[in-house]
């Protein structure tokens, strides 16, 4: 008794205000200030803006079904949690829970990373020699079956400050969440005071002229069209990406199955209204030609500035320089708060490194899972951005989002008695679109096998490691360590009186 009641434990204080701004956090971060020009240039026109509005819709609709999950399941590690539940605590779900923390190790230091590259890049407009690259290689392997798996490595000036800024955030976030939620507050002052600007700018300054002149064929149904949406949606995808993080924190959200789904919802909404208006405001005043060429040169890593410069003057383009920095550093933050406590939950639950269920014995936060995963993130630091985007966006709609969208009719069948303070609107249209949009996304776009083969090897991996784990500890299929009444045990949702 004694040392149960010594030993750490999370801690409820993420009210719904902090969770909203938590999310909104990780969603804005550097990628709709520097991806508008790959969406122009993926569609050939403004008609890119349509990769924005779908790529809301199957926000709105995963949400939902994350919503549901998270209601019934508010624990710490989210997703982990979610699936384990779906497929079977004792059989299936076993293997494709672990999957998912072993994908999580690669994809979650991918998104933190893709923030501290994308900083450094902005970073370039008022210094340039942040650009600089000391070394670069393209690295490949040929793997029997799949073919060759291709990135690119850079070592560059800005690679250090991405460097630094991951780190700043390790160190940052190396306290109770409570002082976390105060951070939080301020950090969200740039995020809205970047995105409120641009806008403003935009609505005084918009040209018509400019934003609606479409090139020829457009809207033509070719081939070509269908491509280029699905390229321009997986960008707009890792944009929106982000409302789920509250999803990971459910042990340390007050009234988890009301503040949650709000959480995720009104996030998802606010940022797509914002996005839209931020980008309809931005072809109005920059000819969609000259974005499209931006695309292939620098000036693409700090696009808005340019745009603040030309209405503003040089001034406003360092102001809003600043202010995005800000974001994306913010998203960073976010980012890693989230994702560090996934394996820390597997950890307790037995399905993952015993190390990662540490907690920090005076804040109460796992202090070596936020190390690890910064550290693996700083290795990433030296890939390019766009090899970052592209494998995370795929990796994670394979091993996470298509299992959920799927999993939770599957859920609804195999659980109809289990609590659900939360279900989702129209069920199941929005479980049945996410995963079309998710299947669309994957197969729609120029070369889309480059990174499905780093998705396939990562889950060949994973499975290899598992099955000789559970070989070893006659865990499913081989047996079950597992104690079955516990796995079968009703899941309970905590209902806080806050």
């Amino acid at each position: 008794m004694s040392q149960q009641k010594s030993e750490p434990k999370l801690i409820r204080g993420i009210g719904l205000r902090t969770a909203v701004l938590l999310n909104m956090l990780d969603m804005v971060g550097v990628g709709p200030f520097i991806t508008l020009p790959l969406i122009i240039s993926a569609m050939g026109g403004p008609q890119a803006m349509l990769g924005w509005i779908f790529g809301a819709i199957f926000a709105i609709c995963d949400g939902l079904v994350i919503s549901e999950l998270s209601a019934s399941m508010p624990n710490a590690g989210g997703s982990y949690f979610f699936l384990k539940e779906i497929y079977g605590p004792n059989k299936l779900g076993r293997l494709i829970s672990f999957l998912f923390i072993w994908q999580l190790t690669f994809s979650a230091p991918l998104s933190i990373a893709s923030g501290a590259i994308g900083l450094a890049h902005y970073s370039s407009y008022f210094i340039p020699a942040l650009q600089h690259e000391y070394a670069a290689r393209d690295l490949s392997v040929t793997i029997p079956f799949l073919g060759m798996l291709q990135a690119r490595a850079t070592l560059a000036l800005g690679t250090f400050l991405a460097i630094g800024i991951v780190v700043l955030a390790v160190v940052m976030l190396y306290r109770r969440n409570t002082a976390i939620a105060k951070l939080s507050h301020v950090l969200s002052f740039g995020v809205f005071g970047a995105l409120g600007w641009i806008i403003f700018a935009g609505v005084t300054h918009f040209d018509p002229k400019i934003a609606f002149t479409f090139p020829p064929d457009a809207f033509k149904l070719t081939p070509e069209f269908f491509t280029g949406l699905g390229a321009a949606m997986l960008v707009a995808t890792y944009d929106y990406w982000g409302y789920y993080n509250v999803c990971y924190l459910g042990e340390e959200i007050k009234q988890p199955e009301k503040n949650i789904p709000r959480a995720v919802l009104i996030s998802i909404v606010v940022i797509a209204i914002l996005y839209i208006l931020m980008n309809i405001s931005v072809i109005g005043i920059v000819p969609w030609q000259e974005l499209m060429q931006s695309a292939k040169s620098d000036t693409r890593f700090y696009v808005m500035s340019v745009l603040m410069q030309r209405v503003y003057g040089h001034w406003a383009g360092i102001a809003i320089t600043i202010l995005i920095v800000w974001t994306a550093f913010a998203s960073v933050f976010s980012l890693l708060l989230g994702y560090s406590r996934v394996p820390y939950a597997a950890a307790l639950d037995g399905n993952f490194f015993s190390v990662f269920g540490r907690l920090h014995k005076k804040g109460a936060f796992p202090h070596v899972s936020l190390i690890v995963l910064g550290i693996v993130a700083i290795g990433f630091c030296f890939l390019s951005l766009a090899d970052v985007i592209a494998a995370l966006v795929v990796i994670r709609i394979l091993l996470q989002f298509l299992l959920q969208a799927v999993g939770a009719i599957i859920l609804r069948r195999r659980r109809p008695d289990m609590p659900r303070p939360f279900r989702m609107w129209l069920y199941p249209l929005p479980s049945l679109i996410a995963t079309a949009g998710f299947i669309y996304i994957l197969f729609s776009r120029p070369n889309y096998l480059k990174e499905i083969r780093y998705a396939i090897v990562l889950l060949v991996v994973g499975a290899a490691i598992y099955f000789v784990r559970a070989y070893i500890r006659k865990e499913w299929p081989f047996g079950s360590a597992l104690d079955a009444q516990d796995a079968a045990a009703p899941i309970q949702v905590p209902v806080s009186s806050e």
